[in-house]
């Protein structure tokens, strides 16, 4: 459940980061891939931080904690970069 909800509040938050983009940003484009960006390095070092929360304060073995944080961290950033392909 708590992995779901991750997820989904990383979809929220490029949602987020492209409608400003597309709205704010440069015409053409670049806004959009700049935005993509942005959010695939935040989103890589809060997955990255959860991992380590995980490992360091929870409890859970580095082993156990891998596959979820490459599911957090791979389900958005994919739809990031579909999103990417379809607002070019």
């Amino acid at each position: 459940m708590r992995t779901g909800i991750i997820i989904l509040g990383g979809i929220a938050i490029l949602a987020l980061s492209l409608t400003l983009a597309r709205r704010f940003g440069k015409p053409g484009g670049s806004a959009v891939d700049d935005a993509t960006l942005a959010f695939v390095t935040f989103w890589f070092l809060a997955t990255a931080t959860n991992l380590w929360v995980g490992v360091a304060k929870a409890g859970y073995t580095a082993r156990e904690e891998l596959p979820i944080a490459a599911i957090i961290f791979g389900v958005p950033a994919a739809v990031a970069l579909l999103a990417k392909r379809r607002f070019q």
